[in-house]
This record gives C-alpha cells, structure tokens and sequence, in this order.
C-alpha cells in the first residue's frame, strides 16, 4: 500500500527509484480494464462508497473474481473497504489518486539537458 508521504510526484520533482516503484505497483493494479471500471464504478457512486451488491452486477464475473480484483485495488492503496454486517463497502482513496495524478499532469519543470542541440533529435 503507498504511503502517505510528500513524494516527488506531489513536489513536482522527479521521482526517485523507490517512490516509482510504489507508484507503479498502484498503476499496474489499474492496467486491468476490470479493476479500472470497479475503482470508476466506485468512485461514481452516490457518496463516493459503493457496496459489492452495488457494482457486482455491471460485470459478468463471479463473486470470488470481484473480490479478487477489489483486493488487488486494497492492497496498491487505491480504495478502503468496511465490513457492515454482511457487506462489504469500497471508497476510493483521493490522496493515492491524487499522487497518481500528479504524475501524469504535465507541470513540472525538467531539469537542463545534457545534450546538445546537435544530438537531441529522437530517431523517428
């Protein structure tokens, strides 16, 4: 689960080996299309929490499956979940969502380049 530190992405500064590695394990979780439209489904629901009961029949996946892919969401730190009685409740969490944001919102300044004009042109 990602931390909830000030990192590079939030600073706009590169970022360093081990906050790419934490970053990367919470945007491999959502390279899966099923997980993906789980954490939009969540996410869009009133009050931003859906139960298992709520988002389960948008897929035509069994029961142990869904929980697989909410678990996976759990454990990169992409939602919460509470147990209420028999169900379970998801919520997105904004900050881990926001730490993934920042590092695909242009923003930054890059540091100089070490080329020169004369060898920066990209092969086509």
């Amino acid at each position: 689960m990602l931390p909830l530190l000030i990192s590079s992405a939030a600073t706009r500064a590169a970022l360093n080996a081990d906050e790419a590695t934490e970053l990367a394990a919470a945007f491999k979780a959502l390279g899966d299309p099923v997980r993906l439209r789980l954490l939009s489904l969540i996410a869009a629901h009133e009050g931003g929490e859906a139960c298992v009961c709520d988002i389960s029949g948008a897929f035509d996946l069994t029961g142990p499956t869904i929980s697989h892919h909410l678990k996976v969401l759990r454990q990169a730190g992409l939602v919460t979940s509470e147990r209420r009685a028999t169900w379970v409740y998801y919520r997105v969490r904004p900050e881990t969502v926001a730490l993934l944001a920042d590092v695909l919102v242009p923003g930054g300044t890059l540091p100089p380049s070490d080329c020169s004009s004369d060898e920066s042109e990209l092969p086509a």
